[in-house]
């Protein structure tokens, strides 16, 4: 698994992954509605994506497998000076096979790895049972459910936030290990 920003020339890769998940994103998805984009379009938010991302902003990545878009991801800024949202989605031929939960890994160790990050947060609507295993499965704790507008067809309009810790990451990743007796 690759997990690289967007440049010019992925747009026909993106074009066609989106194509082919239209009806598989569209419950869960705003942004499909935007949909589907000229090349051209999809250019120009590539490059103003990494002018956004070098100035300290949003990074919105593509995820591959052999090649293929399997996904996309991103850290997002919507939480403070301290936190940072993971997003993802991912290409109907590729769901059941870990990319968003990979992904996610990543932009976990990624986020982690910047001084200024004490948090990490992904947040779902709690109908899609399918997100709610990304969190999950990476050990992060869930804060709570609130209320939430529905923006798509399967939203139930209960966002389910969770969140997690530097320190509960290192230890995951690093855990001690058990004192040697003698």
């Amino acid at each position: 698994m690759t997990v690289r920003t967007w440049r010019p020339g992925d747009e026909d890769l993106l074009h066609r992954a989106i194509v082919e998940s239209t009806e598989h994103l569209r419950p869960w998805m705003e942004w499909i509605r935007e949909e589907p984009r000229t090349a051209a379009q999809r250019r120009a938010t590539f490059l103003r994506w990494e002018e956004e991302r070098r100035a300290g902003g949003d990074g919105i990545y593509g995820v591959f497998l052999d090649g293929a878009v399997a996904g996309g991801c991103g850290l997002h800024h919507r939480l403070g000076p301290h936190g940072l949202e993971i997003g993802y989605w991912t290409h109907a031929a590729f769901v059941r096979r870990g990319v968003a939960t990979g992904a996610s890994r990543l932009l976990t160790d990624a986020a982690f790895a910047m001084p200024s990050i004490e948090y990490v947060e992904i947040h779902h609507d709690k109908a899609n049972l399918a997100s709610r295993g990304v969190p999950e499965g990476l050990g992060y704790e869930l804060l709570g459910e609130r209320p939430d507008p529905r923006d798509t067809p399967a939203e139930v309009g209960i966002e389910c936030v969770w969140r997690m810790t530097r320190s509960r990451w290192l230890d995951q990743q690093h855990p001690s290990e058990p004192p040697r007796g003698g």
